[in-house]
């Protein structure tokens, strides 16, 4: 009895910040500063059903960004190719400056849980016995030199192979609070 009420109350912190008991506005503008912020506690929870990336330290809520994904087809990535973001739990593999992308954070997709869900698909006959499971995501800007902006963020407007796309100065900020080995948790 202990055990169930311990998870009731951990759903309930985790969910609290989304209810409404806070000012959600104030969560896209306040700026996260590395010297106010332990890395060591930090964690992503990323919702692919109402494109934002919302960012934990501890149980506190402390910044929901924009994001925009890969495909409208918003259900788990299944193969190589299929513009499909990953569901499940990954952590930041590392972390990079990027000509192209402003920052990148790479995850480390696939994972062994993403193997056995790719291999239990094939053996399903859902995903045929010689396709690949892809690989490379990350988080990271718009693409400015291919014309992709901003507005893509703000418009939902998906773009990426698979990978979670933010605005620049946003992708800019998250890069400079959260360190690798970061948990990262996207669901639809």
């Amino acid at each position: 009895m202990k055990k169930c009420c311990h998870y009731w109350l951990v759903a309930v912190l985790l969910l609290l910040p989304l209810s409404g008991f806070i000012n959600e506005s104030d969560l896209y503008s306040v700026r996260l500063n590395a010297a106010n912020i332990d890395p060591e506690k930090i964690f992503l929870l990323i919702d692919k059903s109402d494109y934002r990336l919302y960012v934990y330290e501890d149980v506190t809520l402390k910044k929901i960004y924009k994001v925009v994904f890969g495909n409208r087809d918003q259900t788990d990535k299944q193969v190589e190719g299929d513009r499909r973001t990953p569901e499940g739990t990954f952590h930041i593999l590392s972390k990079r400056v990027d000509k192209s992308w402003s920052r990148f954070m790479l995850l480390d997709y696939p994972n062994e849980t993403s193997w056995q869900k790719f291999h239990d698909r094939q053996s399903q006959g859902v995903v045929s016995a010689n396709a690949s499971i892809g690989g490379a995501i990350g988080i990271h800007g718009v693409e400015y030199n291919s014309g992709i902006r901003d507005n893509y963020v703000e418009g939902r407007i998906n773009w990426t192979l698979g990978c979670i796309s933010m605005k620049n100065t946003d992708v800019n900020e998250l890069y400079d609070v959260i360190k690798v080995g970061t948990p990262v948790v996207i669901r639809r």
